[in-house]
Parts: structure tokens; C-alpha cells; sequence
């Protein structure tokens, strides 16, 4: 990756909605050569996918939740089956195995406090291989950053 391609990458990231050609006038290439480029950095992985980030609380979730989970049993099939049950909630926007005394960290968009507590039952209370769940709720973001510094 050359600085052309991390300038490119800079752009796309505050803004990938630019057209090919306004993007290629920003980093200095004729928009065939910006292309290429953009082809090669999906090709290579690099750039994973492109989305359109929503606002939360206008798209109808506005409760940001962090939840810390720790098992009971640590084997990988343990987790794996609690992680799976967890990524096919709507709710969880982000799910996370880590190490240390936590196992597992959630990140929820919540509609609401009812909304949560279902949630509780189905991923917590009701799972026999929780043995505890800490709840954060976010009352203020200093900081909510998709791009990867390059």
C-alpha cells in the first residue's frame, strides 16, 4: 500500500458515497487509474465491505448498551455456541470473545428498556452457561469511530 492507496482509503472512509471520478480528482488520478485501484484493494481484502452507517436514534434504536458476559464453561464449542446465539439477535450490533476475566463483550442498539430485557431472558438468564452479565448504558459517546487510521 503506497501513500496514493491510503489517501484513497482516507477519502472512502469519511465518504464512500463519491463518485468514482470525484475521488480520483482528490488523490490526483485519471479515474481509470482510481478504479484499478479500488478494485485491487477489495480484491486484496483491504477494503471489506461498503456501508451506509445509520443514525441510531433516528433509525429507531437509540439505547447503546455494552454488555460483559462470563461463562461458566470456556471450551471453544461453549463459546462458539454462545457467540452464534448472539449474532443472530438483532439487537447486537457488535459481539466480541476476548481474554482476561470477561469472555464475551456485546455491543447492543436498543428500541428500548423492554427490548433488553427480553434480550436478558434469551441470551442470559435463560442460557445455563452464564454465569454472570455486567450492563453498561451509554449516556454519552466522546468518541464513535468507523475508520482505521492510515
Amino acid at each position: 500500500m503506497d501513500r496514493i492507496d491510503r489517501k484513497l482509503l482516507n477519502l472512502m472512509q469519511r465518504d464512500a458515497s463519491q463518485t468514482n471520478v470525484a475521488i480520483a480528482d482528490a488523490v490526483g488520478l485519471s479515474p481509470s487509474s482510481c478504479l484499478r485501484r479500488v478494485q485491487r484493494l477489495r480484491k486484496s481484502g483491504v477494503i471489506d465491505r461498503v456501508v451506509a452507517i445509520l443514525n441510531p436514534a433516528r433509525s429507531g434504536r437509540p439505547i447503546k448498551a455494552l454488555v460483559t458476559v462470563e461463562l461458566k464453561l470456556h471450551g471453544e464449542q461453549h463459546m462458539r455456541r454462545f457467540l452464534e446465539r448472539a449474532v443472530a439477535e438483532e439487537a447486537v450490533s457488535q459481539a466480541y470473545a476476548v481474554t482476561g476475566e470477561t469472555d464475551v463483550v456485546l455491543m447492543l442498539r436498543l428500541r428500548d428498556m423492554e427490548e433488553f430485557d427480553r434480550l436478558c431472558d434469551t441470551l442470559f438468564r435463560d442460557d445455563n452457561n452464564v454465569a454472570r452479565f455486567f450492563t453498561m448504558v451509554v449516556i454519552r459517546t466522546a468518541k464513535e469511530e468507523t475508520a482505521i487510521g492510515l
